[in-house]
């Protein structure tokens, strides 16, 4: 355990920061599980609305440093290629 009064505040500081990345990319990947959810039961309208959800999520990740664009980028573009299978 640190001793000094600045490293006692950076470790709360990145538990803080850690809690709540961790907290966000639960959220990313819970909603895109609903999309995939929704693509098994064929369910388009479904799928096109938790699609929506899940590219909100995506990007705010991104915007807050969560994600990388490139990797928000590449699981926004694997989604829609997946809704877009199912409803074509």
């Amino acid at each position: 355990m640190a001793n000094i009064k600045s490293a006692k505040k950076r470790i709360l500081v990145a538990q803080k920061k850690a809690d709540r990345n961790k907290a966000i990319r639960s959220k990313v990947k819970t909603s895109i599980k609903k999309v995939y959810a929704a693509i098994e039961q064929k369910d388009v309208d479904g799928a096109k609305s938790a699609l929506n959800n899940a590219i909100s999520n995506i990007q705010k990740a991104t915007s807050k440093g969560v994600f990388h664009k490139n990797t928000s980028s590449r699981k926004v573009s694997r989604l829609t290629k997946a809704v877009n299978k199912i409803a074509s």
